[in-house]
């Protein structure tokens, strides 16, 4: 899968309609006259919000008379859980970066404070932070 497909499922995924229906399908397949009871649409509409849903590869209907069933794809799901944690993981290592620096920082001003008999500031005796 192509970042032109991770494009289309985020864009598909937009919509707040398609997300409460991608939702309602990881609960069971479900037909199109199913999936549309919930919603003050026409079922034209609810067709092209799956057309989107569809076209996105979330979901799937197979071919046969109606009334077929809806079914959600695992594979685009795979792609953006795929994309999100490459970049979570990528954030996260940076605050772990963040932190050892952070630590390092810390225990330098510990040594200071310690050195030179002072804790804190100097001249800051009394100031509202120090309480």
């Amino acid at each position: 899968m192509s970042t032109d497909v991770l494009s289309r499922v985020f864009a598909a995924l937009a919509d707040p309609t398609r997300r409460d229906m991608v939702a309602r399908l990881s609960e069971g397949d479900a037909t199109v006259s199913r999936l549309a009871e919930p919603y003050r649409m026409s079922l034209q509409a609810v067709y092209k919000h799956l057309r989107v849903l569809e076209d996105a590869g979330l979901v799937s209907r197979p071919p046969g008379p109606q009334p077929r069933p809806v079914r959600l794809e695992t594979d685009a799901l795979d792609l953006m859980d795929t994309w999100i944690e490459r970049h979570r993981s990528r954030v996260e290592q940076r605050y772990h970066r963040l932190d050892a620096v952070l630590a390092e920082m810390e225990g330098d001003e510990d040594e200071h404070d310690q050195g030179d008999g002072h804790r804190g500031r100097p001249g800051a005796a009394g100031h509202p932070d120090d309480a």
